[in-house]
């Protein structure tokens, strides 16, 4: 009788240990690429193994534009404004239009940094700097819809 008990919690034991391998396999992720102009080394000692000294890579911050601003006229940026440690174009962000934290309303694009609805607006027909011509109105974005 105690060896099947034995028996049993060993196969148990053994069942759980397999799955929670399967578990942590499933669950591992790729490392994302580094850039190494981002990394910096530092050294440190390990008494314990002779004195030996290890290099270690250590990730470096990333800058925030609202400790340096530079940062948003970089190649690459979203935009040459900083508002909320975000780089943004202040001139065609609708939740940043003109100024930081002035946000367009649901139906409106951010045109040259004011807000306009491109259904209606004879100057941004649609899409910004999309005029209607000769006298023709701009109609669910479309210039002369009922002419």
């Amino acid at each position: 009788m105690a060896m099947i008990i034995s028996k049993n919690v060993f196969t148990l034991i053994l069942v759980l240990l397999l799955g929670i391998a399967i578990a942590l396999s499933a669950t591992v992720e790729e490392l994302p690429q580094v850039d190494p102009n981002e990394l910096r080394f530092t050294t440190s000692s390990l008494r314990g193994i002779g004195g030996r000294f290890l290099a270690e890579q250590v990730r470096a911050a990333p800058t925030t534009c609202d400790k340096n601003p530079t940062v948003c006229k970089s190649k690459g940026s979203a935009g040459p404004n900083c508002c909320s440690k975000k780089c943004v174009n202040i001139r065609t962000d609708t939740n940043n239009c003109g100024r930081c934290g002035a946000k367009c309303k649901y139906s409106e694009l951010c045109c040259n940094g004011v807000c306009v609805n491109p259904s209606v607006n004879g100057k941004h027909c649609g899409k910004c700097g999309n005029k209607c011509g000769n006298g023709s109105s701009c109609v669910f974005g479309l210039c002369s819809y009922a002419n």
